[in-house]
């Protein structure tokens, strides 16, 4: 059964978060019954090793990187997905954004 909602966790540096907001707002995402822009904000601290040839916004190729950021969390229905994604990357300052996409299952949230 294909899920009808996903849930996005986004990864982004603290400086990017209000790009990402008002990309996802623009797309419709995180709209659930008569609220809209309804998503979650949690600091994490994020490690990554970036590899030769890498071009990373933070850190340097060959050397262990650790950083605060935030994982945003988001929901969208299937049929806008592709556009959330895209939206998000257009404005991710990663070379390589982290984005979790997760079906939804049960949720209550309406059709």
């Amino acid at each position: 059964m294909e899920s009808a909602f996903y849930k996005l966790e986004i990864f982004v540096p603290q400086t990017a978060f209000a790009a990402v907001q008002q990309a996802l707002a623009g797309v419709d995402a995180g709209h659930i019954g008569r609220y809209a822009q309804c998503l979650s904000v949690t600091p994490v601290t994020s490690w990554w090793l970036p590899l030769d040839g890498a071009h990373p916004y933070l850190g340097e190729p060959n050397r262990l990187s650790c950083e605060p950021e935030l994982k945003v969390e988001v929901c969208c229905r299937a049929a806008a997905l592709a556009r959330t994604l895209a939206a998000v990357k257009a404005v991710h300052p990663y070379e390589e954004p982290v984005i979790n996409v997760l079906p939804l299952a049960g949720t209550g949230l309406p059709d």
